[in-house]
């Protein structure tokens, strides 16, 4: 028997206890990102229409999401410091809060026309992005280590929901508010924050005991020291293991081909004469592909092993990018293109992710995780901006050879680890 902290008080855990408390853990998860996912994309879809009409010109319209996906970014860090110390639970309540705060600051903006208000509560509305990033994490804590994948796979599935039916609320809560004084614009950010509100409260009560800290308690006694648990811990980590280090870079650079091409491709339709309707469908295949899929993923990493499923990733991702990059007027092929796109980001995120956390000690998981999301998101941040310029000077064709060209050296680096390692290419979990 083994003991983990919860609600301020110790809690027996003995290992009889622990399928039950992985099916609990994984419920509450799940919930969360059912709800918590519905409150991103409700609002992000309407915030560069929201910031053209506070700011007055649409040159500026681009900055809204861009501090969405900075605070997202920059927040990583602070958060997954938390957890390192205090557990899941505190980390992804306050992330939660700070985003219904942002929320919040966005409507406020709306109403007093303040564009840095917005900026800052945008920034803060990223919080909410991260505490779903950081929840797959939360899943693999208790996981079996030939099921970690699939239980990141699972949490990972659960945003489906959210993804698909948050920007068809957009207009109603919109419609909400009408004669108000809050902008028709910036009502779904008041839905968000009531969305998040009750994400975090149903994590804070319900999430116990905490899967972080119940883990740690399994592992042993070392576990409990503090010291292994800092930020510069994790990245000692991350340096230390070849794996944890071809995980980061997973998840980074399929991360940063897939926001780059994806954020270029209506604007592309859009040259090809595609229409509204069109444009929404292909794009809601991409987030099919990103989603629907990841349990399939899951079980392939588990069966087949992460270095496996890499490889799979950076192969989806090359043919994606070539099927779009030379698509010109064919939509189909388009759409093709960004369905694949999805599936590779998929098979990168749930591969990288159960690899990362197999690769660094139980005590510097948290500070690991937290450096991998910093990465992704900094990276895919500048990716994005970067991506309207190359298409401007190049074209949407050389955005994605750009794109591919950064997938072929993570597909000769995972090969190269697989060659080092061959127990984890037929699914073993060693180094």
């Amino acid at each position: 028997m083994t003991t983990s902290a919860a609600a301020g008080r110790i809690v027996p855990v003995t290992p009889e206890d622990l399928p039950g408390l992985r099916r609990r853990t994984q419920a509450v998860l799940i919930a969360s990102q059912v709800i918590g996912g519905l409150g991103v994309p409700i609002s992000i879809a309407l915030a560069p229409a929201l910031a053209t009409e506070v700011s007055g010109t649409e040159a500026l319209s681009g900055l809204a999401s861009s501090a969405s996906v900075a605070g997202t970014a920059l927040l990583s860090l602070p958060l997954a410091a938390l957890m390192a110390r205090r557990g899941r639970r505190p980390g992804l309540v306050l992330a939660y809060a700070i985003g219904a705060l942002g929320s919040g600051l966005v409507v406020l903006s709306a109403v007093l026309g303040s564009f840095p208000l917005l900026l800052l509560g945008m920034a803060s509305f990223g919080a909410a992005s991260s505490a779903n990033l950081q929840a797959r994490f939360a899943a693999a804590d208790l996981a079996a280590p030939d099921h970690r994948a699939r239980a990141i796979s699972t949490v990972v599935w659960a945003t489906t929901l959210g993804a698909v039916l948050g920007p068809n609320l957009s207009a109603p809560a919109s419609r909400s508010f009408a004669g108000t004084s809050i902008p028709p614009l910036a009502g779904p950010f008041l839905w968000a924050a009531g969305i998040f509100l009750i994400t975090g409260t149903l994590v804070a009560v319900l999430l116990r005991p905490d899967p972080l800290l119940t883990a740690r308690a399994l592992a042993g006694p070392e576990e409990q020291e503090a010291g292994g648990r800092s930020l510069r811990a994790g990245l000692a980590a991350v340096k230390a293991s070849p794996r944890a280090r071809l995980a980061l870079v997973t998840v980074t650079v399929a991360h940063t081909a897939m926001v780059s091409i994806m954020v270029m491709t209506p604007l592309d339709l859009g040259h090809h004469g595609a229409s509204l309707e069109l444009i929404g469908l292909v794009i809601s295949g991409h987030i099919a592909g990103m989603f629907a899929f990841s349990p399939l993923m899951g079980w392939l990493a588990d069966r087949l092993g992460r270095l496996s499923v890499i490889g799979m990733a950076a192969a989806l991702l090359s043919t994606a990018a070539l099927l779009a990059g030379t698509a010109g007027p064919s939509h189909g092929q388009t759409a093709a293109g960004l369905f694949l796109l999805g599936l590779g980001w998929s098979a990168a995120l749930v591969s990288g992710s159960a690899l990362l956390t197999d690769s660094v000690p139980q005590s510097a998981r948290a500070a690991a995780q937290g450096l991998s999301d910093l990465s992704m998101n900094t990276a895919a941040g500048l990716g994005g901006a970067l991506s309207g310029l190359v298409v401007a000077q190049a074209g949407y064709g050389w955005l994605n050879a750009a794109g591919a060209a950064l997938l072929l050296p993570l597909a000769g680096l995972a090969l190269f680890t697989a060659r080092r390692h061959p127990a984890e290419r037929s699914g073993g979990l060693t180094d």
